[in-house]
Protein backbone atom coordinates (compact mmCIF):
# COMPACT_ATOMS: atom_id res chain seq x y z
CA UNK A 1 0.00 0.00 0.00
CA UNK A 2 1.19 3.59 -0.75
CA UNK A 3 -0.33 6.52 0.78
CA UNK A 4 0.36 9.31 -1.83
CA UNK A 5 -0.17 13.31 0.02
CA UNK A 6 -0.67 16.48 -2.13
CA UNK A 7 -1.74 19.57 -1.84
CA UNK A 8 -0.98 23.22 -0.23
CA UNK A 9 -1.23 25.19 2.95
CA UNK A 10 -2.30 28.85 3.04
CA UNK A 11 0.99 30.68 3.80
CA UNK A 12 -0.98 31.16 6.73
CA UNK A 13 -1.68 28.20 7.72
CA UNK A 14 1.19 27.33 10.01
CA UNK A 15 -0.25 24.36 11.19
CA UNK A 16 -0.91 23.31 7.62
CA UNK A 17 3.04 24.27 6.76
CA UNK A 18 4.23 22.08 9.71
CA UNK A 19 1.86 18.97 8.57
CA UNK A 20 3.30 18.71 5.55
CA UNK A 21 6.77 19.66 6.60
CA UNK A 22 6.37 16.68 8.95
CA UNK A 23 4.95 14.38 5.95
CA UNK A 24 7.93 14.98 3.72
CA UNK A 25 10.08 14.15 6.47
CA UNK A 26 8.37 10.84 7.25
CA UNK A 27 8.48 9.89 3.83
CA UNK A 28 12.16 10.08 3.63
CA UNK A 29 12.53 7.63 6.76
CA UNK A 30 14.13 4.19 4.80
CA UNK A 31 11.03 2.09 6.29
CA UNK A 32 8.46 4.74 4.52
CA UNK A 33 10.62 5.07 1.66
CA UNK A 34 8.28 3.87 -1.79
CA UNK A 35 5.10 3.89 0.86
CA UNK A 36 4.92 7.43 2.00
CA UNK A 37 5.22 10.23 -1.03
CA UNK A 38 4.35 13.44 -1.25
CA UNK A 39 3.87 15.41 -4.00
CA UNK A 40 4.69 19.04 -4.43
CA UNK A 41 3.15 22.49 -6.42
CA UNK A 42 -0.38 20.87 -6.37
CA UNK A 43 -2.67 22.12 -8.79
CA UNK A 44 -5.20 21.16 -11.70
CA UNK A 45 -2.44 19.11 -13.72
CA UNK A 46 -1.00 17.24 -10.98
CA UNK A 47 -4.89 16.63 -9.77
CA UNK A 48 -6.15 14.87 -12.93
CA UNK A 49 -3.74 12.33 -12.96
CA UNK A 50 -3.99 11.69 -9.05
CA UNK A 51 -7.61 11.19 -9.54
CA UNK A 52 -7.35 8.49 -12.63
CA UNK A 53 -4.01 6.77 -10.82
CA UNK A 54 -5.85 5.96 -7.10
CA UNK A 55 -7.46 3.52 -5.71
CA UNK A 56 -9.02 4.65 -2.40
CA UNK A 57 -9.71 8.93 -2.44
CA UNK A 58 -8.45 9.67 1.29
CA UNK A 59 -10.05 12.66 3.23
CA UNK A 60 -9.73 13.29 6.69
CA UNK A 61 -9.76 16.94 7.50
CA UNK A 62 -11.43 17.82 10.61
CA UNK A 63 -15.51 18.07 10.92
CA UNK A 64 -17.56 20.66 10.14
CA UNK A 65 -14.60 22.17 8.34
CA UNK A 66 -15.05 20.74 4.73
CA UNK A 67 -16.33 22.77 2.72
CA UNK A 68 -17.21 20.83 -0.30
CA UNK A 69 -14.75 18.28 -1.24
CA UNK A 70 -15.62 18.60 -5.34
CA UNK A 71 -11.88 16.41 -5.82
CA UNK A 72 -13.88 13.14 -4.29
CA UNK A 73 -16.97 13.51 -6.97
CA UNK A 74 -14.05 13.91 -9.73
CA UNK A 75 -12.01 10.67 -8.57
CA UNK A 76 -15.76 9.06 -8.14
CA UNK A 77 -16.25 9.75 -11.55
CA UNK A 78 -12.62 7.87 -12.48
CA UNK A 79 -12.89 5.03 -10.44
CA UNK A 80 -11.65 6.10 -7.55
CA UNK A 81 -13.30 4.65 -3.98
CA UNK A 82 -13.52 7.62 -1.63
CA UNK A 83 -12.83 7.14 1.87
CA UNK A 84 -13.56 10.45 3.92
CA UNK A 85 -15.07 11.77 7.11
CA UNK A 86 -19.02 12.67 6.88
CA UNK A 87 -18.15 15.95 5.64
CA UNK A 88 -19.14 17.82 2.88
CA UNK A 89 -20.53 15.90 -0.25
CA UNK A 90 -20.05 12.43 1.24
CA UNK A 91 -22.65 13.27 3.84
CA UNK A 92 -24.81 13.26 0.40
CA UNK A 93 -22.77 10.93 -1.32
CA UNK A 94 -22.09 7.99 1.36
CA UNK A 95 -23.90 4.53 1.14
CA UNK A 96 -22.69 1.08 2.18
CA UNK A 97 -20.93 -0.21 -0.80
CA UNK A 98 -19.97 2.69 -2.54
CA UNK A 99 -16.95 3.49 -0.36
CA UNK A 100 -15.95 4.09 2.93
CA UNK A 101 -17.16 6.48 6.04
CA UNK A 102 -14.65 7.55 8.79
CA UNK A 103 -17.11 7.55 12.05
CA UNK A 104 -20.52 8.20 11.65
CA UNK A 105 -20.21 12.22 11.86
CA UNK A 106 -19.11 12.47 15.64
CA UNK A 107 -17.78 15.80 16.80
CA UNK A 108 -15.78 16.38 19.77
CA UNK A 109 -14.66 19.51 21.64
CA UNK A 110 -11.17 18.36 21.89
CA UNK A 111 -9.40 18.00 19.27
CA UNK A 112 -6.99 15.63 19.89
CA UNK A 113 -9.38 13.43 21.11
CA UNK A 114 -11.09 13.84 18.03
CA UNK A 115 -7.98 12.93 15.55
CA UNK A 116 -7.00 10.49 18.06
CA UNK A 117 -10.27 8.44 17.35
CA UNK A 118 -10.80 9.17 13.63
CA UNK A 119 -6.66 7.73 13.04
CA UNK A 120 -7.99 4.81 14.87
CA UNK A 121 -11.35 4.12 12.54
CA UNK A 122 -8.98 4.82 9.42
CA UNK A 123 -6.66 1.80 10.80
CA UNK A 124 -9.52 -0.36 11.47
CA UNK A 125 -10.88 0.39 7.78
CA UNK A 126 -7.97 -0.11 6.11
CA UNK A 127 -6.95 -3.52 7.71
CA UNK A 128 -10.82 -4.86 7.54
CA UNK A 129 -12.47 -3.63 4.85
CA UNK A 130 -9.86 -1.63 2.20
CA UNK A 131 -6.91 -4.15 1.88
CA UNK A 132 -8.37 -7.03 2.07
CA UNK A 133 -10.96 -6.31 -0.74
CA UNK A 134 -8.57 -5.25 -2.84
CA UNK A 135 -6.30 -8.04 -2.29
CA UNK A 136 -9.42 -10.83 -2.43
CA UNK A 137 -8.36 -12.27 -5.86
CA UNK A 138 -10.23 -14.95 -8.25
CA UNK A 139 -8.03 -17.33 -10.09
CA UNK A 140 -8.11 -14.52 -12.60
CA UNK A 141 -6.24 -12.70 -10.47
CA UNK A 142 -8.87 -9.69 -10.72
CA UNK A 143 -10.21 -8.17 -7.02
CA UNK A 144 -14.06 -9.01 -8.11
CA UNK A 145 -15.07 -7.40 -5.30
CA UNK A 146 -13.38 -4.36 -5.92
CA UNK A 147 -14.13 -3.88 -9.31
CA UNK A 148 -18.02 -4.26 -8.44
CA UNK A 149 -18.08 -1.75 -5.57
CA UNK A 150 -16.01 0.59 -8.28
CA UNK A 151 -19.08 -0.26 -10.90
CA UNK A 152 -21.77 0.84 -8.21
CA UNK A 153 -19.68 4.15 -6.82
CA UNK A 154 -19.65 5.53 -10.73
CA UNK A 155 -23.02 4.36 -11.47
CA UNK A 156 -24.75 6.04 -8.54
CA UNK A 157 -22.62 8.95 -7.59
CA UNK A 158 -21.43 10.06 -11.40
CA UNK A 159 -25.75 11.26 -12.13
CA UNK A 160 -25.90 12.99 -8.97
CA UNK A 161 -22.69 14.85 -8.15
CA UNK A 162 -22.07 16.35 -12.06
CA UNK A 163 -21.88 19.49 -13.41
CA UNK A 164 -24.77 18.68 -15.77
CA UNK A 165 -27.23 17.73 -12.47
CA UNK A 166 -26.35 20.84 -11.04
CA UNK A 167 -27.16 23.10 -13.59
CA UNK A 168 -29.95 21.15 -13.77
CA UNK A 169 -31.19 22.22 -10.37
CA UNK A 170 -30.47 25.80 -10.80
CA UNK A 171 -32.43 25.99 -13.99
CA UNK A 172 -35.21 23.82 -12.22
CA UNK A 173 -34.86 25.55 -9.00
CA UNK A 174 -33.92 29.15 -9.31
CA UNK A 175 -33.90 30.30 -13.24
CA UNK A 176 -37.02 28.75 -15.15
CA UNK A 177 -39.08 30.48 -11.63
CA UNK A 178 -37.07 33.72 -11.68
CA UNK A 179 -38.85 33.43 -15.66
CA UNK A 180 -41.94 32.71 -14.81
CA UNK A 181 -42.17 35.55 -12.49
CA UNK A 182 -40.73 38.06 -14.49
CA UNK A 183 -43.53 37.13 -16.98
CA UNK A 184 -46.20 37.78 -13.96
CA UNK A 185 -44.10 41.26 -13.44
CA UNK A 186 -44.43 42.39 -17.25
CA UNK A 187 -48.11 41.45 -17.63
CA UNK A 188 -49.30 42.96 -14.63
CA UNK A 189 -47.53 45.82 -15.47
CA UNK A 190 -45.19 45.98 -12.59
CA UNK A 191 -48.51 46.03 -9.97
CA UNK A 192 -47.74 42.67 -8.84
CA UNK A 193 -44.22 44.33 -7.69
CA UNK A 194 -45.51 47.14 -5.98
CA UNK A 195 -48.37 44.27 -4.27
CA UNK A 196 -45.36 41.98 -3.46
CA UNK A 197 -43.13 44.92 -2.00
CA UNK A 198 -46.07 46.23 0.30
CA UNK A 199 -46.76 43.13 1.55
CA UNK A 200 -43.25 42.12 2.15
CA UNK A 201 -43.40 45.78 4.26
CA UNK A 202 -46.06 44.59 5.91
CA UNK A 203 -44.96 41.06 6.73
CA UNK A 204 -41.63 42.62 8.18
CA UNK A 205 -43.94 45.50 10.32
CA UNK A 206 -45.88 42.74 11.78
CA UNK A 207 -43.70 39.55 11.89
CA UNK A 208 -43.15 40.15 15.55
CA UNK A 209 -46.45 39.17 16.18
CA UNK A 210 -46.62 35.65 15.09
CA UNK A 211 -46.12 33.19 17.61
CA UNK A 212 -46.15 29.61 17.70
CA UNK A 213 -48.56 29.16 20.82
CA UNK A 214 -49.23 24.95 20.88
CA UNK A 215 -47.75 22.22 19.22
CA UNK A 216 -49.95 19.00 19.76
CA UNK A 217 -49.24 15.87 18.48
CA UNK A 218 -50.09 12.06 19.91
CA UNK A 219 -46.72 11.38 20.86
CA UNK A 220 -47.81 8.99 24.15
CA UNK A 221 -48.17 5.66 22.64
CA UNK A 222 -45.62 3.75 20.43
CA UNK A 223 -45.96 4.58 16.69
CA UNK A 224 -45.66 1.48 14.28
CA UNK A 225 -43.42 1.51 11.35
CA UNK A 226 -45.66 2.23 8.51
CA UNK A 227 -48.25 4.89 10.70
CA UNK A 228 -48.54 8.57 10.73
CA UNK A 229 -48.16 11.05 13.52
CA UNK A 230 -50.49 13.59 13.66
CA UNK A 231 -49.45 17.36 14.32
CA UNK A 232 -51.03 20.30 15.13
CA UNK A 233 -50.11 23.85 15.30
CA UNK A 234 -51.85 26.89 16.64
CA UNK A 235 -49.66 30.03 15.63
CA UNK A 236 -50.96 33.83 17.07
CA UNK A 237 -51.13 35.37 13.64
CA UNK A 238 -51.47 39.16 13.93
CA UNK A 239 -52.77 41.12 11.21
CA UNK A 240 -51.28 38.32 9.16
CA UNK A 241 -52.95 35.43 7.03
CA UNK A 242 -52.66 31.91 6.88
CA UNK A 243 -51.50 32.32 3.29
CA UNK A 244 -48.89 34.69 4.15
CA UNK A 245 -47.11 32.31 5.94
CA UNK A 246 -45.49 28.51 5.08
CA UNK A 247 -45.63 26.37 8.25
CA UNK A 248 -43.59 23.51 8.35
CA UNK A 249 -42.27 20.01 10.54
CA UNK A 250 -39.06 19.67 10.59
CA UNK A 251 -38.53 16.12 11.92
CA UNK A 252 -35.59 13.55 12.15
CA UNK A 253 -33.88 10.85 14.36
CA UNK A 254 -32.54 12.42 17.36
CA UNK A 255 -29.18 11.16 19.07
CA UNK A 256 -29.15 10.92 23.23
CA UNK A 257 -28.99 14.97 23.48
CA UNK A 258 -31.94 15.24 20.92
CA UNK A 259 -29.63 16.53 18.40
CA UNK A 260 -30.77 16.02 15.06
CA UNK A 261 -28.68 12.89 13.19
CA UNK A 262 -31.16 13.73 9.98
CA UNK A 263 -34.16 16.06 8.98
CA UNK A 264 -36.59 15.69 6.96
CA UNK A 265 -39.30 18.59 6.32
CA UNK A 266 -43.21 18.42 5.75
CA UNK A 267 -45.65 20.93 5.33
CA UNK A 268 -48.61 21.85 7.23
CA UNK A 269 -52.02 23.02 5.92
CA UNK A 270 -54.09 25.68 7.42
CA UNK A 271 -57.39 23.68 9.11
CA UNK A 272 -58.99 27.00 10.94
CA UNK A 273 -58.93 30.67 11.32
CA UNK A 274 -60.10 32.29 14.51
CA UNK A 275 -59.61 35.93 16.19
CA UNK A 276 -56.01 36.20 14.58
CA UNK A 277 -55.14 32.41 15.32
CA UNK A 278 -54.53 29.87 13.29
CA UNK A 279 -54.34 25.95 13.61
CA UNK A 280 -52.12 24.00 11.30
CA UNK A 281 -52.24 20.49 10.86
CA UNK A 282 -50.72 17.72 9.00
CA UNK A 283 -49.16 14.20 9.53
CA UNK A 284 -45.44 12.87 8.92
CA UNK A 285 -45.02 9.40 7.95
CA UNK A 286 -42.59 7.21 9.94
CA UNK A 287 -40.86 5.13 7.96
CA UNK A 288 -37.96 3.61 10.52
CA UNK A 289 -37.66 2.85 13.76
CA UNK A 290 -35.45 4.92 16.73
CA UNK A 291 -36.31 8.08 18.49
CA UNK A 292 -37.41 11.00 16.42
CA UNK A 293 -38.26 14.53 17.56
CA UNK A 294 -39.53 17.64 15.37
CA UNK A 295 -39.45 20.76 15.40
CA UNK A 296 -41.74 23.61 14.36
CA UNK A 297 -40.38 26.13 11.33
CA UNK A 298 -42.59 29.05 9.72
CA UNK A 299 -41.25 31.33 7.01
CA UNK A 300 -43.37 33.93 4.54
CA UNK A 301 -45.07 32.53 1.73
CA UNK A 302 -46.03 34.63 -1.02
CA UNK A 303 -46.37 33.78 -5.05
CA UNK A 304 -43.44 35.99 -6.56
CA UNK A 305 -40.89 34.75 -3.51
CA UNK A 306 -38.98 32.65 -5.38
CA UNK A 307 -36.57 31.82 -1.99
CA UNK A 308 -38.57 31.64 1.27
CA UNK A 309 -35.52 33.01 3.17
CA UNK A 310 -34.54 35.74 1.04
CA UNK A 311 -36.55 38.35 3.67
CA UNK A 312 -34.28 37.13 6.45
CA UNK A 313 -37.50 35.73 8.47
CA UNK A 314 -38.13 32.98 10.18
CA UNK A 315 -39.22 31.46 13.58
CA UNK A 316 -38.70 28.24 15.12
CA UNK A 317 -40.34 26.34 17.92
Amino acid sequence: MQIIFAGKAHPADNTGKEVIKNIVHLAQQPEFRHRIAFIEDYEMNVARYLVQGSDVWLNNPRRPLEACGTSGMKAAANGSLNMSILDGWWVEGFQTGLGWAIGAGEEYEDHVYQDHIESQAIYDLLERCVVPLFYERGRDNLPRGWVTMMKNSMRTLIARFSGQRMLQDYIVQYYLPAALNWEKIDLSKFEEVRSFAAWAESLRRNWGQVKILEKRADARRVIQIGEKLSIEVELALGPLSPPDLAVDIYYGPVDSKAEFLDRSTYPLRICSHKDGKGVFCGEIPCGTVGRFGFRVRVLPSHPLLANPYSLGLILWG
